[in-house]
């Protein structure tokens, strides 16, 4: 588990240093106060742009030289630690660096190391927003599992990048440098999906495992925007230039897939549940799929970060969440404004005081 955890000019955190983290951690402060930004940092541990979904530029202290850094040592299975680390430099500010014991490698190989999954204020409006947001919330959880997803949905993006760059201009893109495009959005594109479909079919027999109480159970359903296969994705793709020609963007393939969410006791689509249940359906996925990694024999170490996810339940929900997170090996990480709502916990919890980007052991 995440053991050491060192902020420097991120955010709010000119030098922010957090040791002998447990199995539960908790950071308290008021609002503003940078509880949010230390599990950023932690999230940036993987690959992706981290749970605020934000650029590199946004991330240095606004007070800094233009660059920030985070790392972390990690105890693994095998008791050798892994030195983690992830940051800009100031004369590079949209480049990001990763280093892996010192060594430098691409963001993709942080997910070898580490499966990491969030829960945060602004997910509550995942099944209100366009696909996208869903698309971008299975892929986490497929990356927990198979840590080559990250490569073959890097590679579907930078296929379909350039595909559509061809489809806009205004001359007609020559068809062989087309097809050779197309059977790359196909090979990394049926990848893509297989993990997606595989893992919602898996998640949702677990969810259909567990209780309609006291988090609304949901059941989850995979809808591919396109063949599932390669050959046949390439075909589509071929048939449909003319279209997406017209449309100046690709219509067909993995980038257009719905994860379809409804709540299993009213068969209710999600997007259609009162704001509570929406949250306590996506609770109960997160959960499931913690179960999941539990069940599938995850070797890595995995962690887990709620920001102010007890403070909007009530005392009986609250409790059932800390029995299942207490059940479950993942490391967790937690914010909360106040102890109160940990109590559960508190005696197994290593906590920090957060107050404007400083955090000190209580």
């Amino acid at each position: 588990m995440l053991d050491r955890l060192l902020l420097s000019d991120f955010r709010n955190h000119r030098e922010t240093l957090l040791e002998g983290a447990a199995r539960f951690n908790l950071l308290v402060g008021e609002n503003g106060a940078g509880k949010t930004n230390v599990l950023e940092a932690v999230s940036l541990l993987a690959p992706g742009r981290g749970l605020r979904r934000a650029q590199l530029a946004d991330m240095p202290a606004h007070d800094g030289g233009g660059g920030f850094a985070v790392s972390a040592a990690l105890a693994t299975p095998g008791g050798e630690p892994v030195r983690l680390g992830t940051g800009v430099l100031a004369g590079r500010p949209g480049r990001r660096l990763v280093q892996v014991n010192g060594a430098e490698a691409p963001a993709t190989r942080l997910a070898e190391w580490l499966s990491i999954g969030w829960l945060t204020p602004a997910m509550d409006r995942l099944f209100a927003e366009g696909a996208g947001s869903r698309r971008r919330f299975l892929d986490r959880m497929v990356l927990a599992v198979r840590p080559d997803h990250a490569t073959n949905a890097a590679r579907l993006e930078a296929s379909l990048r350039e595909r559509n760059r061809l489809l806009a201009e205004e001359r007609v893109p020559d068809a062989r440098w087309l097809d050779a495009i197309e059977v790359q959005i196909a090979q990394a594109g049926a990848a893509v999906a297989a993990a997606r479909g595989d893992l919602v079919a898996r998640l949702d027999a677990v969810l259909a495992t567990l209780p309609d109480a006291p988090f609304a159970r949901p059941s989850l359903a995979y809808a591919p925007g396109g063949p599932l296969e390669a050959e046949a994705l390439a075909q589509a793709l071929r048939q449909g230039r003319p279209r997406d020609r017209a449309a100046q963007r690709t219509l067909t393939g993995p980038h257009r897939d719905e994860l379809v969410v409804t709540m299993a006791g009213k068969r209710q689509p999600a997007a259609e549940c009162s704001t509570g249940e929406q949250k306590a359906m996506l609770i109960a996925i997160t959960l499931a799929h913690s179960r999941l990694l539990e069940d599938s024999g995850e070797t890595r170490p995995r962690l887990l970060l709620l920001d102010e996810v007890a403070a909007h339940l009530d005392p009986l929900r609250r409790e059932a969440l800390f029995d299942r997170l207490r059940a479950g090996t993942a490391q967790v990480w937690l914010t909360g404004t106040e102890t109160a709502p940990f109590e559960a916990i508190a005696g197994e919890a290593a906590v920090w005081r957060v107050s404007e980007g400083t955090a000190a052991r209580m």
